[in-house]
């Protein structure tokens, strides 16, 4: 004779529900509703400024883009792809397009091991430690017309302040100027921009520095690493990921490079410094094209968007894939 306990009150129903299916409380739907409510209330503001102040200039930059407009009137001539055509094979603009790769690429060159250099020179205990960061990242502080006016100013031929040391040390500048020569517009125009843009690599890298564990480095010492060894081989390898996030923001900024440029230059001598942004401007507001100012500044925005894939998809996914790895463990 066997004994089945009693069940408490409501077993038996819980009992018979059928497999695989529960029942939810009312007040967890409610929690639910009220969470999606409190999203779409958070996330609809911040949607309706990107969908009105990105989005849709896109869009109408695209539908300008197949007509050949003035800039007054309606839209009806309509050209299709024409103007693209004639922006790929105007030669300004491919050279515009060299020199925004050359800039990306010079950019990372120089500013790179001179922001990491001076970071980790910045993270030693020394006097005037706080001093000199100010100093390095005052520039960056600076609008990009007052620091460009400066420059334009120092580097008058002959009665600029930069012309003037190099004869004061017995050397002499160009006759034309540092930015009236061609053969030099573009790289003084870089060099005033690793001054400009040198101080936001050196903060990115210092913030990155909090994060390397000092334990390490304590530890290399005891075993006999020199300080070049340790940061050689534990510092900047665990800096990696900022070096990586500064590179990609370097070269999107690059991309768009006009304000530096358009100031010191306006894309001259004999457009020796012309930009893909200072070109669209120029279609635009002097040349009065608009259709094809519409077509390079959607050349430009495709440009941006594939090297940005391209560094997401082949540098900044080895990131990802190691932060995925760690919540992982």
């Amino acid at each position: 004779m066997t004994i089945t306990p009693a069940l408490p009150r409501g077993a038996e129903e819980k009992q018979e529900a059928p497999a695989g299916r529960t029942s939810r409380p009312a007040g967890g739907r409610r929690r639910d509703w009220r969470m999606a409510l409190e999203v779409i209330g958070f996330t609809a503001p911040a949607l309706a400024l990107f969908l009105l102040f990105v989005v849709w200039p896109i869009l109408r930059a695209v539908q300008f883009s197949v007509y050949r407009w003035k800039g007054f009137g309606p839209l009806v001539d309509f050209v299709g792809l024409q103007n693209y055509l004639a922006v790929l094979r105007n030669e300004v603009f491919t050279d515009a397009l060299m020199h925004n790769l050359i800039i990306v690429v010079l950019s990372i060159v120089v500013q790179l091991p001179l922001g990491l250099a001076i970071a980790l020179l910045l993270n030693r205990r020394m006097r005037g430690q706080g001093m000199l960061r100010t100093i390095i990242f005052v520039p960056y502080v600076l609008a990009e017309v007052i620091a460009g006016v400066v420059w334009f100013q120092l580097l008058q031929p002959q009665y600029g302040v930069v012309d003037n040391l190099t004869e004061a040390v017995g050397l002499s500048g160009p006759e034309q100027g540092w930015l009236g020569t061609p053969g030099l517009a573009l790289y003084t125009v870089l060099a005033v921009l690793t001054w400009k843009y040198l101080g936001l690599a050196v903060l990115l890298f210092l913030a990155g520095l909090q994060g390397v564990p000092e334990e390490l480095s304590e530890a290399a010492q005891i075993d006999g690493a020199s300080w070049w060894q340790t940061q050689r081989r534990i510092t900047i390898p665990l800096l990696g990921p900022t070096i990586r996030m500064w590179a990609f923001l370097s070269m999107i900024g690059s991309l768009q490079l006009f304000d530096m440029v358009w100031i010191l230059t306006g894309g001259g001598p004999a457009n020796a410094t012309t930009t893909m942004a200072t070109f669209l401007v120029n279609e635009g507001t002097k040349r009065q094209n608009y259709g094809i100012a519409a077509a390079a500044s959607v050349v430009l925005f495709v440009v941006a968007l594939v090297l940005a894939l391209l560094y997401q998809r082949f540098i900044l996914s080895r990131d990802n894939d190691a932060s995925d790895a760690r919540e992982v463990r």
